[in-house]
Formats: structure tokens, C-alpha cells, sequence
């Protein structure tokens, strides 16, 4: 990686689930088996059901609860209020992750396909509260969905960010995909690579690739 390449940067937005904290917290497992749970008592299916549908919308419309609203009209604010109910004490404080990210110059945003209240409750677990200068959730987009552009362009908008002059840390290669076209730095973070046009830069793990930008 070449530092140089963002040199230009003012605004670094981060993703929040498994990228802000790895994916062996397994914190994503509780809110998957909620969202299990809520569509087998609201739409009245079986477990295997649910699951599907849970998968499907997924891949289909980028969330469950984009395919939920699509599909069935429910009510975002209940459902992202009870699929975010869970135990938040399997996440560990990282202070260097802290350091890292508070030495990155410019403006640090969050965005996240989640609502704003559960990313504010993950950072505080991971003592990364107030090292942000804005929260954005999937509420703030009108709960339209990473990757949609759409929804890029509303929650970037709203945070006045010029795309040229930004990067962005996720975990899903499909929510680079639009920051990519959009003019962004891309990094994915993940445990393994998935090599594609609009993914500048790989990194297993988000502090250490900090570290190569903001240490000498």
C-alpha cells in the first residue's frame, strides 16, 4: 500500500459491523437469530423459512429489512428495535484501534446499514465513542440500503463529503462498489481478499492497515 494514495483525504468513512469490530466477536450471529426470530412471529413461517427469506433478502435488496419493507410493508423502527436487542459484552475495547483511527486527519464519519442508536451502542463497546464527528444509520437514507446508490448519495449529501476527497472501510466488497464509481478510496476489510475493479486496497485487519497511514 502506498501511503501517497490518500494523501488526499479529508473524510474516512467506516462501515460499522465486522469492520469496526472483526467478525470473531460473532456479534452479527445475535441479530442474525433475531431476525430469524421476527420473521417467524410476524410472518408466521418456520424456522428454515425464515432463514431463507433472511438470506434471500440479503442478497436480493442488500438487507433483510430493505426485503421486509419491500416485500411485507413492516415498520422499520420496531424491527430494527428488536433485532438490536442483544448482549453487546462479547465486544472488547480496542484502544490502539482508538489511537489509529483518532490520529487519521480530517473528518471521520460512520455509516452503517444498521440504525444509529445500535452503531452508537457498538462503538461505546469498542471505546471508540467520540472519536467521530457523525453516526449515519440506514435511518438517515430514508431506510434505503448499502449498496444502493441512492442511499450513498442521500447519506453523503447530508454529510456534505466531497467523494474525491474521501475513502471508505467495509467489509461487504458490494457496498464498495458505488463509493468506487462515486470517486473514493476503497479498502475492504475482511478476512480474505475478493479481488475486483472498484477495491483499491485489501486488509485483514482495519488497525493495522491504520497503522501503515498514520505511524512512521
Amino acid at each position: 500500500m502506498d501511503r501517497s494514495s490518500f494523501s488526499h483525504v479529508e473524510t474516512w468513512v467506516f462501515d460499522l459491523d465486522n469492520t469496526l469490530y472483526p467478525p470473531r466477536m460473532r456479534l452479527f450471529d445475535q441479530i442474525e437469530q433475531r431476525m430469524t426470530t421476527w420473521v417467524m412471529r410476524e410472518l408466521g413461517v418456520d424456522q428454515a423459512h425464515a432463514n431463507h427469506l433472511r438470506g434471500h433478502y440479503w442478497q436480493l435488496y442488500g438487507t433483510t429489512l430493505a426485503g421486509l419493507m419491500r416485500e411485507h410493508a413492516i415498520d422499520p423502527v420496531g424491527y430494527l428495535a428488536d433485532v438490536h436487542d442483544i448482549d453487546f459484552s462479547v465486544l472488547e475495547a480496542d484502544p490502539q484501534l482508538a489511537r489509529r483511527i483518532a490520529a487519521l486527519p480530517g473528518r471521520r464519519i460512520v455509516y452503517t446499514n444498521g440504525d444509529a442508536p445500535y452503531a452508537q451502542k457498538v462503538l461505546a463497546a469498542r471505546g471508540l465513542a467520540g472519536l467521530f464527528d457523525a453516526v449515519y444509520g440506514v435511518e438517515h437514507a430514508g431506510y434505503l440500503p448499502k449498496p444502493e446508490a441512492a442511499a450513498f448519495e442521500t447519506v453523503f449529501a447530508l454529510d456534505g463529503l466531497t467523494p474525491a476527497r474521501a475513502a471508505m472501510f467495509e467489509d461487504d466488497p458490494r457496498n464498495l462498489a458505488v463509493p468506487h464509481a462515486m470517486g473514493l478510496r476503497t479498502i475492504h476489510i475482511a478476512p480474505q481478499p475478493e479481488p475486483a475493479p472498484h477495491i483499491h486496497h485489501h486488509a485483514a485487519d482495519l488497525s493495522g492497515f491504520l497503522a501503515l497511514l498514520t505511524e512512521s
